[in-house]
């Protein structure tokens, strides 16, 4: 069977991780970019993701949401990529992928919206605390070239994005060890194809309002 991926996007979303990952992978698919609102809570497009929100994939009519759970995806069924962990790599792969998922998303999207959580309940919260998150993070990349060690892999893809991310927006410090790893990250040929495709709907949407 052909490989057939729809994309269903909105460049100012999570989709531009989602989007990165397809262009590492260097396999073709159909963008279907939607907008915030109606669109995106349609029928139509509920029956694919009932949460109504951007990004999702179909591949050869199997739907997957979540942007780290497309990211896994991809480099799963597209082995040839080499963007899957080698076995001594699993371990780094799958845990810090999750951790940006989980504990990192958690703790800087809580910060953005200036949440704090109470003292007596941090037990309650995934993350913790900020602190011990962002002291995490440090750990995971210190002594590194990449999240897996020297290899760059689909796990960099979402892990470096959340660090991408966070120094752009202010919810990260800027500090040389995540400077440096961003830099590694966005030099990459794929990942400037990704942002100059979203750059210009971008442009392009403005232009036509």
């Amino acid at each position: 069977m052909d490989d057939q991926i729809l994309f269903y996007t909105n460049p100012q979303s999570r989709g531009a991780i989602a989007r990165w990952m397809l262009e590492e992978t260097g396999k073709p698919y159909e963008e279907i970019v939607l907008g915030y609102g109606p669109p995106m809570k349609s029928a139509e497009y509920r029956a694919l993701n009932p949460m109504g929100k951007v990004p999702a994939i179909a591949h050869n009519g199997r739907v997957v949401t979540e942007t780290a759970a497309i990211c896994l995806y991809l480099a799963d069924v597209f082995r040839d990529t080499g963007l899957g962990p080698d076995p001594e790599e699993k371990a780094d792969y799958y845990r810090w992928i999750l951790f940006a998922a989980g504990p990192v998303e958690q703790a800087t999207t809580a910060r953005a919206l200036g949440w704090e959580v109470p003292k007596e309940r941090r037990g309650m919260a995934g993350f913790g605390t900020y602190e011990t998150v962002l002291d995490t993070l440090n750990h995971a990349l210190r002594g590194k070239e990449f999240i897996c060690g020297r290899r760059f892999t689909a796990a960099d893809v979402y892990f470096g994005s959340q660090v991408t991310w966070g120094l752009a927006f202010g919810s990260l410090p800027k500090t040389p060890l995540l400077e440096a790893y961003r830099d590694r990250l966005i030099g990459r040929e794929a990942y400037k194809r990704a942002r100059d495709r979203d750059a210009a709907l971008i442009a392009d949407a403005k232009a036509r309002a």
